[in-house]
């Protein structure tokens, strides 16, 4: 996609300082990019990188004022990263217009359903009873079973299986390798030790503008649905076990687990490598950070945790703190047994020299 700097100020609403005829085909960070490319300063960090960047074109703030002399034509906008995520989003989009018609090997079933302008990729397999909306891309070695619905505009990329009666809204995108309504984790223990396995027959339910990871699982529930809410964006590597919701614009970072029938509200963040057991509520707005361990229900909205188990974070960076000093604390209570000839530490310096 080329495009005049002119051009690409008037789809972001914003002000050219420079040459706006240039012409500007691919987007590079402002410390490597090299002419004909269009870069971004959201980042003062980075601002040294302006005054010598090869950068045809770069997006700065609106009350950007550059401290030397620069080369480059600036583009001032409201916010250059928002500003940069509505061009990839245009770049994107016109990369998908590409992806149409239907490659061979494929196999379709004759009672499924699909939109117009549709893609599906070679080997992949639509089962019995589907229902598939307009714009989807369907990339190759996608399963998707019986009685599954999928919305508008969404993107189901390599190797995705989406289990039987698995239900995804529009604009939803899911990444390579993901499973979709896999069995929850439901064995009932019995007498002589082994353990039978409880039939899964619920399933799961993926609302509108959810983007999940590559190679992340969620489990159907074992009744009733599993339910991933609007907005929602899970990482890489994630667990979804059986029956979990998960509330409006909740963020997951990568190798994080939630466990069976627990409830996450709206507007969470949840960092990497954080596990959550079973049954447990987390209030809209929590915060919860890398390699924690929630135990415990969260009742009241916006509080911020970390730790195993987890618990607020400033207090729990306190406790690190004095964690750090025992060795001292330790060090400081013998000297003071030694100066007080107390007891204890007589009894102690007895043992020793036995």
């Amino acid at each position: 996609m080329e495009l005049t700097v002119d051009q690409i100020a008037g789809l972001l609403n914003g002000k050219v300082k420079g040459d706006g005829s240039l012409r500007v085909n691919r987007l590079a960070k402002i410390e490597e990019a090299t002419p004909g490319s269009l870069s971004f300063l959201s980042n003062t960090k980075y601002e040294p990188f302006l005054y010598n960047t090869k950068a045809s074109a770069v997006l700065v703030g609106e009350q950007f004022e550059p401290k030397k002399p620069y080369a480059t034509t600036l583009i001032h906008v409201n916010d250059p990263y928002s500003a940069l995520t509505v061009l990839l989003e245009a770049y994107n989009n016109q990369k998908l217009q590409n992806k149409n018609g239907v490659e061979q090997p494929s196999f379709m079933a004759e009672s499924a359903q699909i939109g117009q302008n549709g893609y599906r990729g070679a080997f992949s397999y639509i089962g019995n009873g589907c229902i598939i909306g307009d714009n989807v891309k369907i990339y190759p070695h996608v399963f998707i079973g019986d009685n599954v619905r999928i919305g508008n505009d969404s993107i189901i990329y390599a190797g995705v299986k989406i289990y039987e009666d698995t239900v995804i809204g529009n604009r939803c995108v899911i990444h390579a390798g993901s499973v979709i309504g896999s069995d929850g984790f439901g064995f009932a223990p019995q007498p002589d030790g082994s353990y039978r396995t409880i039939p899964q027959v619920g399933n799961v339910i993926i609302e509108d503008e959810v983007s999940i990871g590559a190679n992340t699982v969620i489990d159907c529930a074992t009744m009733g649905s599993t339910i991933i809410r609007k907005g929602v964006k899970l990482d890489n590597l994630i667990q979804i076990a059986h029956n979990v919701e998960i509330g409006r614009n909740t963020v997951m970072a990568a190798q994080s687990g939630v466990s069976g029938s627990t409830k996450i509200g709206e507007n969470c963040v949840i960092a990497g490598q954080v596990g959550i057991i079973g049954h447990l509520t987390l209030a809209n707005g929590t915060k919860v950070g890398a390699q924690s361990g929630v135990s415990k229900s969260v009742t009241k909205e916006g509080l911020s945790l970390f730790g195993s188990p987890a618990f607020n974070y400033k207090d729990n960076l306190k406790s690190l703190s004095d964690f750090r000093h025992l060795p001292q604390l330790q060090k400081r209570g013998e000297d003071l047994e030694k100066i007080l000839n107390l007891p204890g530490m007589q009894k102690q310096d007895s043992r020793n020299q036995e």
